[in-house]
């Protein structure tokens, strides 16, 4: 006589054994990523961020935003590469305000567009992000917020100071870190916590 019942509870069995396997490859990966990523501990009390925001999101408005962001960077990161910690990144932008709206409209200008930039300067939310080989956590930054025309399309970031915008546009090499970053390794924290 077939025994329905008992077939089924192999059947599960089986699955249930598969999907353990599945988890504890997944779980390995995770750990493995958490070995060689290294996070940027006290990211948020230590990077400056520039935020530049599109006019819009045509095709045309996309460039003009990437001139704009080439702008901004030429006029500050030789500057921000000398600054020794965040305080004095911080004032060097705040201090050179005026020429940094210059560099934005002087892009604008050269692109043709009929909108202005307005910049800012203050605590900002960004999504995680790599820079190079290093991750920088979701959270709020201060930041540098370059705002195009109506500021309605699609936006760009990266980490003025220490200075890793570079790395984000050509990933080349591990960047220079200034002493306030702390690299920790979220395993060996995980390990150090639980003795």
């Amino acid at each position: 006589m077939f025994n329905g019942h008992k077939w089924q509870n192999v059947r599960i069995a089986r699955i249930s054994q598969r999907a353990n396997i599945q988890f504890a490859v997944a779980l390995g990966g995770c750990l493995l990523l958490l070995l060689v990523m290294p996070i940027v501990a006290n990211a948020p009390q230590s990077a400056v961020r520039l935020h530049v925001i599109a006019h819009s999101d045509s095709l045309l408005d996309q460039s003009i935003k990437l001139s704009v962001r080439d702008a901004v960077l030429g006029a500050m990161g030789p500057a921000l590469e000398t600054a020794p910690g965040k305080a004095e990144a911080r004032e060097q932008l705040l201090k050179n305000g005026d020429a940094l709206q210059r560099a934005a409209e002087s892009a604008l200008q050269e692109r043709g567009a009929n909108y202005s930039a307005r910049l800012y300067y203050g605590d900002a939310e960004f999504p995680d992000r790599m820079y190079g080989s290093h991750y920088y956590p979701a959270g709020e930054y201060e930041a540098l917020r370059v705002v195009l025309g109506e500021g309605g399309g699609e936006n760009w970031w990266c980490v003025m100071f220490p200075p890793l915008c570079l790395v984000d546009l050509e990933q080349a090499g591990e960047p220079a870190v200034s002493d306030e970053i702390v690299f920790e390794s979220a395993l060996a924290k995980l390990f150090a916590s639980s003795k």
